[in-house]
């Protein structure tokens, strides 16, 4: 889309006052949409009548800051300083209805710009009050939210100044979960800035700091660990974040993440802990190691307690993890070997009015049955076929539950001959024509599991 600044956008709707005629109202909206029409960006662009008296907020915040930019370190004050921040803060982040714009707006007028010039201007061994420090990047974390807002942040050196705030102020939980905030935010969809991160040795920094801080809840780290791990710049073809996910792995990060599943439903991390090391899990060979370290066992344990105390949300992020896990064939075993498919037949019986659950499940049943005749066998007599047939009865509008059941049946049927039998003696392939008749993205996974249960019209 093609850009436009605030001076040129005024001085449409100042033509269209002089030279059309329009009064100020019609020329205003007849410039949003002809611009909006020919493609202009207009993100960013304060829309208001030229002259108007009345000026933004935002940029009243940034005028403040500005001011306090200007002066000397010595005398800046860091009341006003955090006050401002905290008000640019509530300005651009998600608990305001006019976020989006509103971020736009300040970055557009150089509010990351300022911020991080500002945040260099408060020194690493600050002593006293660190909520301006914390205020800041708060603020920081909320003005990037696009590629552009990530790429000033980048040229305006602001990897470093972050992770030298995180370096200086390792011991104080605030500092650090605002700071990773930053990190977050900064690196999502941004290769360059992971890359920035990672040249700045965060994933040692986290290490570090795990250590330090067990099960102290700072949810933005592992948030942090998610997006530097996630291959979302659609500007690369080939992402570096899975050789990240090895450091992070051979450093020990994985292991710490262990440490919390061991620690249960009483730890505040094991929700953040679980998703986490599922970025990290990217090859047979990690996953492995988490198994060595007992990860198997711990997400095993911890899928009995969510079961018994009703945490869903535990629950799914539980089996989305050891779905991951059961990708090594040796793992496979392993989960089998220690009664998992009892224990997720088990689950499903306290979650069967819970669609969203059944499908995890269903997934982690169907990749520990991919290629294994045994643990399909083992899968079946658990009561994996039952689950399929009164899921798919109960719910046949929760198209994704739909499809992982077509999925887990292919899987339970394709080596198993017997198991076709009993699937199809319970009543399997009605709920799976219907599946397919229903759903759009059911059609593939259902024709497959038709094929594998050797029935000769799977294509009708």
């Amino acid at each position: 889309m093609r850009a436009i600044s605030q001076e040129a956008f005024e001085e449409v709707v100042k033509e269209n006052i002089d030279d059309l005629g329009m009064d100020p109202q019609e020329a205003l909206q007849d410039a949003i949409e002809t611009l909006t029409l020919q493609g202009v960006d207009l993100s960013g662009i304060v829309t208001r009548l030229p002259g108007d008296t009345n000026t933004h907020p935002v940029l009243d915040c940034l005028h403040t800051l500005k001011l306090l930019l200007s002066e000397e370190p010595h005398s800046l004050n860091q009341n006003e300083l955090a006050e401002a921040f905290h008000e640019l803060n509530d300005l651009c982040s998600n608990a305001n209805a006019n976020a989006n714009s509103n971020a736009s707006i300040a970055t557009k007028n150089g509010a990351v710009q300022l911020t991080c010039s500002l945040c260099s201007k408060i020194p690493l061994s600050a002593t006293g009050s660190h909520l301006p420090l914390v205020s800041s990047l708060n603020a920081l974390a909320s003005l990037l939210h696009d590629v552009q807002s990530t790429g000033t942040f980048h040229s305006c050196d602001g990897p470093r100044i972050v992770i030298g705030f995180l370096i200086d102020y390792k011991p104080n939980v605030d500092v650090l979960s605002s700071g990773f905030r930053v990190v977050a935010s900064a690196a999502t969809g941004d290769e360059i800035v992971k890359e920035a991160f990672m040249e700045l040795k965060v994933d040692e920094l986290i290490m570090e700091i795990m250590s330090m801080h067990k099960n102290k809840g700072i949810q933005s780290l592992y948030e942090a660990i998610r997006v530097l791990l996630t291959p979302d710049d659609s500007r690369v073809v080939a992402s570096q974040v899975y050789g990240y996910a090895r450091k992070f792995a051979k450093i020990g990060i994985a292991e710490a993440l262990v440490d919390s599943l061991h620690a249960g439903l009483s730890s505040p991390d094991l929700f953040s802990a679980c998703i986490t090391l599922k970025a990290i899990a990217v090859n047979d060979e990690i996953c492995k190691s988490i198994a060595e370290k007992g990860g198997i066992d711990a997400v095993l344990r911890c899928i009995d307690d969510s079961g018994e105390q009703g945490n869903k949300a535990v629950a799914k992020a539980c089996c989305s993890l050891l779905s991951k896990l059961a990708g090594s064939d040796v793992n496979k075993s392993a989960i089998v070997g220690k009664g998992g498919m009892d224990k997720l037949i088990k689950l499903s019986a306290r979650y069967a009015d819970d669609p969203s659950v059944l499908q995890e499940i269903m997934s982690i049943i169907s990749v520990l049955s991919l290629r294994s005749p045994e643990n399909a066998a083992r899968a079946i007599e658990a009561g994996a076929g039952d689950l399929a047939i009164q899921a798919m009865q109960k719910f046949p509008t929760a198209h994704q539950m739909q499809r992982n059941s077509c999925l887990m049946i292919r899987n339970l049927a394709v080596r198993n001959p017997e198991n076709r039998t009993i699937l199809l003696n319970n009543g399997i392939e009605k709920c799976i024509r219907k599946a397919k008749q229903t759903h759009t993205n059911c059609k593939d996974a259902a024709t497959d599991a038709l094929r594998d249960l050797g029935l000769d019209n799977y294509n009708l």
